[in-house]
């Protein structure tokens, strides 16, 4: 049964993705306003306060997402569970940013996607950005949740997405959150380490890179992030770029590892070999599904 919720879910994410008569009514939105308010009412700076707050979500999603697990109609939680899917949005949103030739136009639209600093990002530095969070966002909002939804049914997926969430908001090495976040943040590595490296795998052979299936570790394990650096890695390599380096974080320059041994200008056509993926990727997970729901 968790093969056909997965591949309704996939598929109306691959037709309709976000859903924008919805949007502001979607799962994950009601994730992050809890988040906002918990942080309002009781934020300290303290790990035990990080972890009440990760608890109570994770707690909150479960209970919810076990009732409608009981729900005996395969159609309908796979609708639900397409909230969880955000391959379609992830890939529109990418695309959006190169779609003008204006650098000014393509710093903003990369600020909504990014936290580093894109004033003064140059037309590399927008193309490199939009190619790492399409790598990187593969596994959080594609592979992880799929992943989490075949194995442990839309209970698993909602989880991880609340895992996700907390981590997208409070996961972050700064004076505010380096311990108030610290739990969702080492969880959030937990639940990602077998989805990331599926990711970098399936980024390396459905792009028909022997390169990059040899070497993403190699350069991945180099990121701060357990986790991040392999798809990211994979797909600098299948697609013969040179992602990472120093990056400006709220007005301080961080060096970052290089990623890939390819070429550093980045452009508009290096972003679009790395959508050429979405196709593959497509017909590859459906495929698969289809296969677990005959089998």
């Amino acid at each position: 049964m968790f093969y056909s919720i997965a591949l309704f879910a996939y598929i109306i994410d691959f037709i309709f993705a976000e859903f924008p008569q919805i949007k502001y009514k979607h799962p994950i939105i009601f994730m992050g306003d809890y988040i906002k308010w918990f942080e309002k009412k009781f934020y300290k700076d303290s790990i035990l306060q990080g972890s009440f707050l990760t608890i109570s979500l994770v707690s909150i999603i479960f209970i919810i997402s076990f009732f409608i697990s009981l729900i005996d109609n395969v159609v309908i939680l796979g609708f639900l569970a397409s909230f969880t899917i955000s391959h379609k949005m992830l890939f529109d949103t990418v695309k959006d940013v190169i779609s003008s030739d204006k650098i000014d136009i393509k710093r903003e639209k990369i600020s909504m996607l990014v936290s580093r600093d894109t004033s003064d990002l140059s037309d590399s530095d927008v193309n490199k950005a939009a190619i790492e969070t399409y790598a990187e966002n593969l596994s959080d909002g594609v592979i992880a949740p799929l992943f989490y939804l075949v194995c442990f049914g839309i209970v698993g997926a909602f989880v991880y997405k609340a895992i996700n969430t907390l981590d997208s908001m409070v996961g972050y090495r700064n004076d505010r959150y380096e311990k108030f976040g610290k739990v969702s943040a080492k969880l959030d590595d937990i639940v990602n380490y077998i989805p990331a490296r599926i990711t970098a795998v399936l980024i390396s052979i459905l792009l028909q890179s022997k390169k990059a299936f040899e070497k993403f570790s190699k350069y991945g394990k180099k990121h701060e992030s357990l986790n991040a650096g392999l798809p990211i890695s994979a797909m600098a390599l299948a697609i013969n770029v040179k992602l990472g380096g120093p990056t400006s974080y709220f007005g301080k320059v961080k060096e970052k590892p290089y990623f890939g041994d390819g070429k550093e200008n980045i452009e508009k056509s290096d972003v679009l070999k790395s959508l050429d993926l979405k196709k593959r990727l497509d017909i590859f997970i459906i495929v698969i599904l289809i296969l677990g729901v005959i089998i």
